[in-house]
């Protein structure tokens, strides 16, 4: 299964995805120059990390290729919960593995209820409980 697909800096908007550092993130802001008398106009592409929640900053010129990271949403039920950790169950493969429950949803989290997560690169994030 392909990971990452290629698209051109010029192309990406804000909310959406890019890959800075081999680490998804989500676009925050986009700041673009324009051409000077030598050169191709300049794009700042300001993000926040997906999974670690840190700040990156990608300058690249606008008709360059960027990667843009494949992020899978999937809807998993909550088997267990232990702590931070739940065990959840994959809705489509069935699939039981451990997953870190986020500060802000351990309250809601509760054998039974569904919740939605994301899943690229090999890493798993809880988002948001049904």
């Amino acid at each position: 299964m392909t990971e990452k697909v290629f698209a051109t800096a010029k192309e990406l908007k804000i909310g959406k995805y890019v890959l800075i550092d081999d680490i998804p993130c989500r676009i925050v802001e986009i700041e673009s120059s324009k051409p000077g008398k030598h050169g191709a106009a300049k794009m700042r592409i300001t993000a926040i990390g997906v999974f670690e929640g840190q700040k990156k900053t990608l300058l690249t010129p606008g008709d360059a290729d960027v990667d843009v990271p494949i992020i899978d949403r999937k809807n998993v039920q909550i088997m267990s919960v232990s702590g931070t950790t739940a065990q959840v169950m994959d809705s489509r493969t069935y699939e039981i593995y451990d997953i870190n429950i986020p500060p802000e949803l351990v309250a809601a989290a509760a054998p039974g209820k569904e919740a939605e997560i994301l899943e690229s690169m090999g890493k798993r994030m809880m988002e948001r409980i049904r």
